[in-house]
């Protein structure tokens, strides 16, 4: 038997008309079908001063969705990103920003944990920028590093960020550059930017950093190949890793050959000689001594006027590097040059036309 209207919650003599029977019939028709329900209101779109509001409050959720949107390659979002940056540059400039790179099997991931979470325990506001590798097959990345550094991800002045490669030159993200000013306005005092690996030819993280440190391990060759020219001249400082244990010898030798090889180097930075040092993930031996170098460092080179010119320089670099990118794009978007691009690509796969010849044809109709 159906309730009385009066036992209704909501009743009141005064709704005794026919508005309230259509309140009490949607009510049930809405109990009955939840599918029909009525939907909350959507939240607004964010816009640029959501994301720059919420990136200088130290918003945590709001700084990884703005490191998505600055991330983003699509032509809307690339504009909105630029809004935000806008408006997050005043607040930029005032972190360490530093580099580690290395050979594969160095532990990379591992130092960083080790040395971050150090660094937060000093009181230092930390954010690591991991790049992982895409794959040149499926283009897709693991994004493993944050689930790595367990310790370093429980800081609270942490914050981790992987990023895939992209297929991006040098061991970085195509965006890092942008992503170490969100997080500086974001107020991190320390930048640690973790490449995907070094070769002598992936150099690109030289160019975003103020320090960097390259890591090594023992048994990389002898003398000779220590003084190979390459990453090392770029290097602020070598660490040799895996210092601990029965490898705490020849970890001293290889950093002292690193030393010896260092010195016939032109230093990277005017007013500052690179060091070689030694220091395990397993222990924590050696791991202020970086830290100590890198305050070193810092001290120098402000003085110097080295680290304000360097910065400069970058800029010059990072604007020559997205010119060359939008030229690039606009370039094969050209009506003409798409057209013309599976023959062209078809003709070099069957060695039809040589490449020389290609290239001159398809540049001369973006030229037109």
């Amino acid at each position: 038997m159906a309730k009385p209207v009066s036992k209704h919650p909501d009743w009141r003599p005064e709704n005794a008309g026919p508005e309230f029977a259509v309140r009490i019939v949607s009510a049930g028709a809405a109990a009955a079908n939840p599918a029909r329900a009525p939907r909350p209101p959507r939240r607004r779109p964010l816009v640029p001063e959501d994301y720059a509001g919420g990136v200088l409050r130290g918003d945590r959720s709001l700084l990884a969705q703005t490191i998505t949107l600055v991330e983003s390659d699509a032509t809307a979002r690339i504009a909105e990103a630029q809004g935000v940056l806008a408006r997050l540059l005043p607040h930029t400039g005032r972190s360490v920003r530093l580099g580690i790179t290395g050979v594969p099997g160095a532990g990379k991931s591992s130092l960083i944990e080790v040395f971050g979470t150090w660094l937060c325990r000093q009181g230092k506001k930390v954010a690591v920028l991991a790049v992982d590798p895409s794959s040149s097959v499926s283009r897709g990345s693991i994004l493993g590093d944050k689930t790595r550094m367990e310790q370093l991800a429980r800081e609270a002045n942490a914050f981790i960020r992987p990023s895939p490669s992209g297929g991006a030159l040098g061991g970085v993200a195509r965006k890092t550059r942008e992503t170490i000013l969100v997080c500086e306005a974001a107020g991190y005092e320390v930048i640690l930017v973790e490449t995907v690996g070094v070769g002598q030819s992936e150099i690109a993280v030289r160019s975003m950093v103020d320090f960097l440190l390259l890591l090594t391990i023992t048994g990389g060759g002898d003398d000779l190949q220590g003084m190979k020219r390459g990453s090392l001249e770029l290097a602020d400082a070598v660490c040799v890793t895996k210092a601990d244990g029965l490898n705490v010898t020849p970890a001293e030798v290889t950093r002292r050959m690193l030393q010896d090889s260092l010195h016939y180097l032109a230093p990277p930075t005017p007013g500052w000689a690179a060091r070689a040092l030694a220091c395990s993930a397993r222990t924590g031996e050696g791991v202020p001594g970086l830290w100590t170098a890198v305050e070193e460092f810092l001290q120098i080179t402000r003085a110097n006027g080295a680290l304000l010119e360097r910065r400069r320089r970058q800029n010059l670099a990072w604007a020559q590097s997205m010119i060359e990118d939008a030229l690039r794009e606009r370039f094969f978007r050209e009506p003409r040059v798409a057209a013309r691009r599976p023959a062209w690509e078809r003709a070099i796969l069957e060695g039809s036309m040589p490449v020389t010849a290609a290239v001159r044809e398809l540049l001369a109709l973006g030229g037109e």
